[in-house]
């Protein structure tokens, strides 16, 4: 009996010292843990984690949460420095932009003082007085256009639309552009399906797309449809002289421009205009290039 006394006294003093040491070994594996995440606070920018050599899979995985919760903040910061970078460049092409009809306007406001003018170029510069006004006009409007649709929770009226014959409209307002840029237009014609759209922001799609070829053309422009599962498919492409494959996933940003030397007075809104509309109607747009072609395709749901 006193045999099994002493074993027994042997016994807990043995689970004593053990668990005496993994309590050591936790609290030093806590104060280490401790210690890095400190360097990771202060050195933020690092991609250091924290790391335990604990086999305790309560702390494994405590420490993986943590871990979770550094990337993801770390996500969040990186995300919103790509927000502030973008806001600097946009105010920059914002300012630049505005900035340059107004000097024009400056300069040749001061021009029509000159008394030695003739009646001919007095009103050459009120036309141009008068252009570079309908340019910010322009602007202007794009942006009020722009904030009213990111901030409205307005629904879109949505029927049944052909979009063959909305584009063939469209096409015969800006027949006289195409004309003067000498471009070459090529439309698909066949039968369609209808679309289930919301007619006004369709026209604005159409003629955004449309401005958007009649800007950076080199040649031709060809529009084409096709008909999927669920969709009705717009393709709008025109030729151009190069393109740099690495700014295609800018294409849809505010403010981007493919060639910020021919902006016309105008900014780059058309297309992220074109995308936000076409989202909040279920459907999606894509942009690619194919050699020297430069293709926008937009696919509308289609009715039912």
């Amino acid at each position: 009996m006193e045999v099994d006394s002493w074993l027994i006294i042997i016994i807990l003093a043995f689970l004593l010292l053990v668990s005496t040491g993994m309590l050591l070994l936790i609290h030093y594996d806590m104060k280490r843990m401790t210690r890095q995440l400190d360097d990771i606070i202060k050195n933020f920018g690092t991609n250091e984690l924290v790391r335990t050599n604990s086999h305790s899979k309560s702390i494994a995985l405590f420490i993986s949460k943590i871990n979770q919760l550094i990337h993801l903040f770390k996500q969040d910061q990186q995300l919103t420095q790509r927000k502030e970078r973008e806001l600097k460049e946009e105010i920059t092409n914002i300012s630049h932009d505005l900035r340059t009809p107004l000097t024009s306007i400056k300069g040749f406001s001061e021009l029509l003082t000159d008394p030695s003018l003739s009646k001919e170029e007095k009103q050459e510069y009120v036309a141009i007085i008068q252009k570079k006004i309908d340019n910010l006009t322009m602007m202007v409007d794009a942006f009020y256009e722009l904030s009213q649709l990111e901030s409205s929770d307005k629904p879109f009226h949505m029927e049944k639309l052909f979009l063959n014959q909305i584009v063939v409209d469209a096409m015969l307002i800006f027949y006289d552009d195409f004309e003067k840029r000498q471009l070459t237009v090529e439309i698909d014609e066949g039968s369609l399906p209808p679309i289930m759209a919301d007619e006004k922001a369709t026209n604005r799609i159409v003629a955004n797309l449309i401005q958007n070829a009649l800007r950076y053309a080199k040649s031709k422009v060809a529009i084409t449809f096709s008909e999927e599962e669920e969709y009705v498919r717009l393709r709008v492409a025109n030729d151009v002289d190069e393109f740099d494959r690495t700014e295609l996933h800018r294409i849809f940003d505010r403010t981007f421009r493919l060639d910020t030397s021919r902006t016309g007075g105008e900014l780059g809104l058309g297309l992220h205009i074109v995308q936000q509309l076409i989202n909040k109607q279920d459907g999606k747009v894509e942009a690619d290039v194919h050699e020297n072609e430069f293709r926008i395709d937009v696919s509308f749901t289609k009715g039912r």
